[in-house]
Parts: C-alpha cells; structure tokens; sequence
C-alpha cells in the first residue's frame, strides 16, 4: 500500500499538469489497487483529496476519461463514499458525459452515476431534473447492440423508474418503442427478467401503458405464455407470471383497456377469455382480473354478458369451491360484481344462476372474498323478487349478522350492513323483514343509522322505516334495546346532519308511534322542540316533514 500512496501523491501533481502518459500510469495503479481491496484503497482515496481533480479530467477530450469513470464507480460501490464523490462536484461533469460517442467512456460513466446515487431518491431526482432520461432512451436505441450499454442502460431505468417524477420524463421518450424492440430480440431468461423489471414500474402510468400497447408489447407476452403454459420449469413458471401480471396492469388504464377490447371483437380479448378455462391457476387469476378490468364500462359489461362470460367464470367458481384458490375466487368475484353493475346485467345474471354460485362462498374464512362476494350480491338484489329471494334465506342472513360484527375488517362489515339493508329496501317483504329480526340483524341496522358515511346513515334509516311500517310488533324490542329513538333524537338535534338524513329520520319517528313502548320514548325525549325548529328548515323536504311530524305529535300526546 506504500506504492499507493506513491500514485496518489504523483496523481496529484500530474493531473495539475495534465501530462497523459504518466496520468494514464497512475490510474491503472489505482485501479489495480481497488481490484485488491476496494475499501482501504477507497479510504485512502478520500484521504488523499485527489476525488476533487477528477472533476477536471472527465472531459470529452482526454483519452483517460473512461479510466476516470471506471475509478469512480469503483469507489462509489462503498457507501461512505457516495457522498465525497457528490461534494467534489463529480454529477454534473458525468451527467455531460452521457453525450460522448466513445462507448466505453458511456458504459463507465452510467456505472459511475448508478454508483454515486444507488439508494438515494434526491440524487436520483437531480439525475431526473438534469436530463438523464432522454439522453439514456436515446444511447439505447443508439448502441441497441452493445450487452454491456444496454444493461446498463436497463439497471438505470429500473432504478429511475421508480420514482414518480420520472414518469412523465419517461412518457415523453419513444422508451415503449425501445423497450418492445429490445425485448422481442432477447431469448435468455435473466435478460428479458431485466426488461421486465424497466416494464413493470413504468406501466403504472397511463399515457405509458398505451405506448407501450401500441409498441406491440401485449403480443410479445401473449407469446410468452403460450410458449410457458405447459412448463413445469421455475423459470418459465415465474416468466408467465410476470408476464401474465403485466398483461393485467395494462388493462388498468382506461385508454389501453379500450384499444385491446376492441368492442369485444379484438384477438387480445379472445385470448384473455381462453385463460379462464386452462388449469393453470396463473392464467385463470390473471383471465378473471382481466375480464375484472375489462368491465369497467357498462357498454363492454354488457357485451360480455350477452357472449357468455358469466358461465365462463361461474365454471371458474366451482372448481374452486373446495379448498379452493383464494386469489382465484376473489379475481372472478370481482369481475361478477362488476358485470353486475349495469341495470339490463342484473336481470340475465339471475336467471344464469349467479347468486347459486356465490353463495357457494359463504363460508369462506377470508375477508377479501367475503368482501366480493357481499358486493356481488348487493349489486344484483335491484329485483324485489331477488332481494325476497335472498332475504328469506336464513343461512345468508345469519352470516351477514355474523359479518356485521367483523370490526378487523371494516370492508366486510360495511358491505354485510349494506346487504341487510338493501334485502329489505328492495323485498319490502315481511318475511325477509321477519328472518332478519329472528337473526339478531336489527341492532346492526341501528348502528348502521349512526355510520360517518351519510349514503350508509340513509340506507339504514329507509330500511328501519319499512321495518316499522310493515312489521313493527316482533321488532319492537329489538328497536327499544338499540336506543334507537334516542339515535333519531341525536341525528335530528345535530346541525351536522344532511338534509336526507333529518328528513328519513322524522318519517322513522312517526312509523315508530305504532308501538306503545317506542312511542312513550319518544314523548320523553321532547322531539316536538327538535323538530319544530326545523320547520324553517332551507331544505323545503325537510321543512315539510317537520310540519307533519309535528302535527303527529301534537295529536299523539
């Protein structure tokens, strides 16, 4: 290490005076050095202030320059080092670096600059702010032959990609074109992993997804997957996921969706629909999150519903029931539930035998396939026949009394509350009204009336009207131990309370004044004062119910 310290003291004073050969010398000694052991040399490096001469000799110029860059991102593979390399000024000189013709000097200089910024989104953004993106598209397209450069290029994407500020950069670069043409050239595993890794953090945007669409990218991996479908290999089995998984994240845009849907007619969509029938679990999720993604807008909903997808995924289902596939169940609950969305959906649906199949589901364990489930069936009970159907089901109703207590998960909760309802709003049956009350739901609609989401509060309090309405008797006493007339007190006491909600709480009160032992609650809790001051109420609906409520009342007592 003596003759290092040798180098380093020459090094100083021949980079003062630039003279190329005895330079050249000394940086093959350094980098000799850091061959050995890369930590002492580099410490020694430090020490020796000679990082602030290279600043001056990464010129396009000077023959040297690549060694430079070589020494730099030798040094910069150790942490401590990452911040001398930035407070010497070394960034921008190699940042101009990334324009030189001299393809070892760019390989040099992209691995000095992954060096100095791995792991530092601030560097990585000034990278971003300096131009890097445009000037690295363009060296890969350039030297598109070159392994070594485009590697490079690839591990400097992978890494800029990440952060958000890079994307509209990205997006304004023909970045898809280049990546599409680079990866339809590859046949190695690893280097079309690499490509893989750029892809997947890009395709979160947009306007980057249909690029790359429109760059051919979705028959490149539909390619893949038939070729992979059959492999028991790791690889191939880890390349049609990656694979599959991008085919489905670029359906989450709404622009590169429709171009691949091609009103149902295009051959992507095809081949989507032929994945839910394989035995690949793979293929079957990534199918079902596709058609999932697919029916996002009611035109293409119901395409598919007039083609027959739902007794594609309803066969998905079944094989599925038994120790099933839970990724797989919650991936075809999805697309149900959206396919269910659009009102003509609702009715062919039913009679396909929807609800059968989902019910199948009820005793599932998992929260995130509860979930789907409770929203599949709440989007198709529009129907009243539907709705008495489903609420006469005592099964159902007891494990939706179950899941409404589900306070680890607020999604099923919130859905199992809304399902309740929902059963009685649109069977306004007194059976359904009669298995609810048997199951212990009416203290969950009660609560439900007190929810911070005002759509919930109303769903609730339509529900407990017709529950007063038409079948008050048995659930008298459920209603009294809930406190709901003192709930009906706060809501309509409380300025905050929207108008529909004071408005279907005063024609709660008034069914309520059918029960002796309700409506002695309600003369005790004075609601004549709360609801004549809402006579001169802004909203005329309310205003009007509030006379109405009043009179009740007056003649009551």
């Amino acid at each position: 290490m003596d003759n290092l310290s040798d180098t380093l003291k020459k090094l100083k004073i021949t980079a003062a005076d630039r003279t190329e050969g005895s330079l050249e010398g000394c940086l093959d000694c350094l980098l000799q050095a850091l061959a050995q052991n890369n930590t002492e040399t580099s410490e020694k490096i430090q020490g020796s202030g000679i990082l602030q001469l290279f600043a001056n000799l990464l010129t396009p110029q000077a023959s040297c320059t690549a060694k430079v860059a070589n020494i730099i991102a030798e040094v910069a593979k150790n942490e401590f080092m990452r911040i001398p390399c930035v407070d010497a000024g070394l960034i921008s000189p190699l940042v101009q670096l990334l324009n030189s013709k001299d393809q070892e000097v760019l390989l040099q200089t992209g691995r000095a600059l992954g060096n100095v910024c791995y792991d530092s989104h601030s560097l990585q953004a000034q990278l971003i702010n300096m131009g890097v993106i445009p000037t690295l598209v363009k060296l890969l397209g350039i030297h598109c032959q070159n392994a070594a450069l485009t590697e490079m290029c690839l591990v400097a994407f992978g890494n800029l990609a990440e952060l958000e500020s890079s994307k509209e950069q990205f997006a304004s670069t023909n970045i898809a074109e280049e990546l599409v043409k680079l990866f339809k050239k590859q046949i190695e595993h690893d280097k079309r992993e690499m490509i893989f890794e750029v892809l997947a953090p890009l395709a979160e945007n947009d306007a980057i997804k249909l690029q790359l669409v429109e760059a051919g990218l979705v028959e490149c991996l539909l390619e893949i997957v038939q070729q992979k479908v059959d492999s028991n290999k790791e690889d191939d089995v880890a390349e049609l996921k990656t694979a599959s998984d991008l085919m489905v994240l670029l359906l989450l845009g709404d622009e590169s969706m429709q171009k691949l849907f091609e009103g149902g007619k295009g051959s992507v969509f095809q081949r989507v629909l032929s994945w839910i029938p394989s035995n690949n679990h793979q293929l079957q999720l990534a199918g079902a999150l596709a058609i999932a993604n697919f029916a996002r807008n009611d035109g293409n909903c119901i395409h598919m519903v007039d083609n027959g997808i739902v007794e594609k995924l309803m066969d998905l289902l079944d094989r599925h029931v038994e120790d099933g596939n839970v990724t797989v169940q919650h991936a075809a609950l999805s697309a149900l539930r959206n396919l269910a969305i659009p009102v003509v959906n609702k009715a062919k649906m039913l009679s396909a035998g929807v609800t059968e199949t989902v019910l199948k589901f009820l005793k599932s364990e998992m929260p995130p396939v509860q979930f789907k489930l409770l929203g599949t069936l709440r989007m198709l009970i529009d129907a009243q026949e539907a709705a008495e159907q489903l609420g006469k089901n005592a099964k159902l109703v007891e494990r939706l009394v179950e899941w409404c207590e589900a306070k680890d998960h607020a999604g099923v909760m919130g859905e199992s509350n809304r399902l309740l309802s929902a059963l009685i709003r649109h069977s306004k049956s007194k059976d359904v009204i009669k298995t609810i009350v048997q199951s212990g739901g009416i203290k969950h609609l009660v609560t439900m009336a007190t929810s911070e989401h005002v759509i919930m509060q109303n769903e609730a309090l339509v529900a407990l009207a017709l529950i007063a309405a038409l079948e008050l008797g048995p659930a008298e006493k459920d209603l009294a131990s809930a406190q709901l007339v003192q709930i009906l007190h706060r809501l309509l006491a409380d300025e905050r309370s929207a108008p529909e909600i004071k408005y279907n709480s005063m024609v709660l009160i008034c069914a309520l004044m059918g029960s002796e032992s309700l409506y002695k609650e309600v003369q005790d809790l004075a609601f004549l004062d709360v609801v004549s001051k809402l006579r001169s109420h802004e909203n005329k609906s309310v205003a009007q119910q509030a006379s109405l409520t009043e009179q009740r009342l007056t003649v009551e007592s």
